[in-house]
């Protein structure tokens, strides 16, 4: 994933609550380091957390956390859940997920693809689970996101989401 948001769209949290502007994204602002995979909360030069308005950090955290297999999905491991004792950690997923009245998952099935072959069913299953993690823009903007999934060169799938200006990119390898 690369993707960083505008820190000209980031406030800090002081001002955010003296002016109290109003947009459709209120977030703490995440900053993604793609050398070690990992994203961190942003400061600004205060000390105080930055606040992004754009939807970056919900996709950030939509394409970066693991949503549960469902139950007819194959395990990357070969694992399923007729033969492995362990089949409610091998699914993965946030635990909470499970406490949500309304049934919202958080998180995107991509880490199924850990063992997958390059085939065009491959690429459609990347497209297809990212579109599933972005669901909630349809609901918060009135607007899908823009999926596309490509393959760049053997066993290297590109994956780029855009939703109202703002875009991840994420690169999967595959076997």
């Amino acid at each position: 994933m690369s993707s960083r948001p505008d820190l000209g769209a980031c406030r800090s949290l002081r001002a955010r609550v003296i002016f109290g502007a109003m947009s459709a994204f209120l977030d703490a602002a995440l900053v993604y380091d793609p050398p070690t995979r990992r994203a961190d909360l942003a400061l600004g030069a205060d000390g105080d957390l930055l606040l992004d308005e754009t939807p970056v950090t919900p996709m950030l955290i939509s394409l970066g956390t693991d949503r549960r297999a469902e139950p007819d999905d194959e395990l990357p491991s070969g694992i399923d859940a007729l033969n492995a004792p362990s089949s409610f950690v091998a699914r993965r997923g946030w635990a909470g997920d499970a406490l949500d009245p309304l049934g919202r998952k958080i998180g995107c099935r991509l880490w199924l693809l850990d063992r997958a072959k390059q085939t065009e069913t491959t690429r459609r299953f990347c497209a297809f689970w990212a579109e599933e993690a972005l669901a909630w823009s349809q609901e918060e903007i009135g607007r899908p996101a823009e999926v596309s999934a490509e393959w760049l060169r053997k066993g290297l799938l590109a994956l780029r989401c855009m939703i109202d200006g703002s875009t991840v990119e994420r690169r999967i390898q595959v076997s």
